[in-house]
C-alpha cells in the first residue's frame, strides 16, 4: 500500500480564492503533497488548465466542487460533470447525493461546525440527513492547526458517534486553501491509501476516498491494521473484519500500527516527547501504550474484539505547547 499525500478542499480565483490553479498546484508540491482536489465555491471552471498544470507540477489533481448553500457546505470530488446545487433545500440533500453518485463523484460534509450565520451565513451544517452512509466522509479537522479548534472537534465527535451508531463513513482533513500566505500554523494532511501504483494516481485516489483508506496528521502518518485471531488474516484501513464462523473461536485481535516519521522530511516538526498510542473503538479505548520514537516503526497491541464494531488509532503529543491529538487513522470495522 502507497500513502499519498493530499489536500482535499482549495480555492482558486473563479470562486473566492486568491490565486490561480498553477500558483495553487506550485505551492502544493513545495509542502509535499502529491495530490489536490479543487473544490471551488458553485463552480468547476477553474480546471479548464488541468492537465497543463498536472504535467508542469506532476501533481495529481481531482476535479471537485464545494456546494455552497444557506444551509451548508458539501464538498464533492472526482465529478465527471457539473452537478447542479441550486435545488439543494434543507429535506433534500439526498437527491443532490444521488446526482453526485451517479456522475463518479464522492460527497462530504465540509466544516460541519464552523459559525454559521451573521458570521459566515451557510457555513453551518443544517440539512437533515436520512441515512449518514450516503454521504462518504465528514471534514473533520478544517484549516491550520485543525484539532485544537472547538467546531473540529464537534466534528470529530460526530464522526465517532456516527461510528458507534453503525454507519461506515470516512473522516478527512481541509485546510480550505484561499491563497499562497505562509503560515506557522500546523498543517494536517489527509493520506490516502492507492492499492495500485501503475494506474492514474487521481483515479485512485477517488478510490480510496471512496474505500475510506483514509489517514490525516499534523506529521507523522499513522496506519493501521487489524490482524484478526478468528481468520488469521490481516486486514486494512476501509476493511471489514468478517466474524468467526465458530463461536467458540476467540475473539483476540492484534492491532499493528505504523509510524512514519519520514514521511514529507523538513515539511514539519514536533519536539522530543513521549507520544499516547491510543485504539479507539465503539467500546472507548481498548489498547494504549507510550512511545518515544523518530524512526519509522510498527507497534503491536492485542485487544479483543468482542462486541468490538469498528476500531481506529490515534497519536497524542504536545505540538507548539499544546497537548493535542496529532494523527488519527480512518476505521477497520468488524461484521
Amino acid at each position: 500500500m502507497k500513502w499519498v499525500a493530499s489536500e482535499l478542499h482549495t480555492h482558486t480565483a473563479h470562486s473566492d480564492g486568491k490565486q490561480t490553479l498553477p500558483e495553487l498546484a506550485r505551492g502544493a508540491k513545495k509542502l509535499g503533497y502529491d495530490c489536490i482536489a479543487l473544490t471551488d465555491h458553485n463552480t468547476m471552471s477553474g480546471l479548464a488548465d488541468k492537465e497543463a498544470v498536472e504535467r508542469e507540477t506532476g501533481l495529481a489533481i481531482l476535479p471537485g466542487m464545494e456546494w455552497t448553500t444557506f444551509y451548508g457546505h458539501m464538498v464533492t470530488v472526482g465529478l465527471r460533470a457539473f452537478v447542479d446545487w441550486r435545488q439543494a433545500e434543507p429535506d433534500n440533500i439526498r437527491a443532490g447525493l444521488t446526482e453526485i453518485h451517479r456522475h463518479g463523484g464522492v460527497a462530504g460534509l465540509a466544516h460541519p461546525f464552523r459559525i454559521g450565520s451573521p458570521a459566515c451565513t451557510g457555513c453551518y451544517w443544517e440539512f437533515e440527513v436520512e441515512d449518514w452512509n450516503e454521504f462518504d466522509y465528514i471534514e473533520v479537522w478544517s484549516t491550520t492547526f485543525a484539532p485544537i479548534r472547538p467546531d473540529n472537534r464537534r466534528a470529530y465527535a460526530l464522526w465517532t458517534d456516527r461510528l458507534n451508531a453503525g454507519d461506515r463513513i470516512a473522516a478527512t482533513s481541509g485546510r480550505d486553501w484561499h491563497e499562497q500566505k505562509a503560515t506557522d500554523d500546523p498543517l494536517s494532511v489527509t493520506y490516502l491509501g492507492i492499492e495500485d501504483e501503475q494506474a492514474p494516481l487521481a483515479e485512485q485516489a477517488l478510490l480510496a476516498l471512496r474505500a475510506g483508506r483514509v489517514a490525516v496528521t499534523l506529521g507523522p502518518l499513522l496506519t493501521l491494521e487489524i490482524r484478526s485471531g478468528a481468520t488469521g488474516r490481516t486486514y486494512g484501513i476501509g476493511a471489514v473484519v468478517p466474524a468467526a464462523a465458530d463461536e467458540g473461536v476467540s475473539a483476540s485481535c492484534t492491532a499493528l500500527v505504523s509510524l512514519q516519521f519520514s514521511v514529507r522530511e523538513g515539511l514539519w516538526e514536533l519536539p522530543p516527547q513521549s507520544y499516547r498510542l491510543a485504539i479507539w473503538s465503539n467500546k472507548g479505548v481498548v489498547a494504549e501504550r507510550r512511545i518515544e520514537a523518530t524512526d519509522d516503526a510498527t507497534y503491536s497491541l492485542d485487544i479483543d474484539a468482542g462486541d468490538t464494531t469498528w476500531t481506529r488509532a490515534e497519536l497524542w503529543g504536545v505540538v507548539k505547547g499544546i497537548y493535542t491529538l496529532i494523527a488519527f487513522t480512518n476505521a477497520i470495522y468488524f461484521a
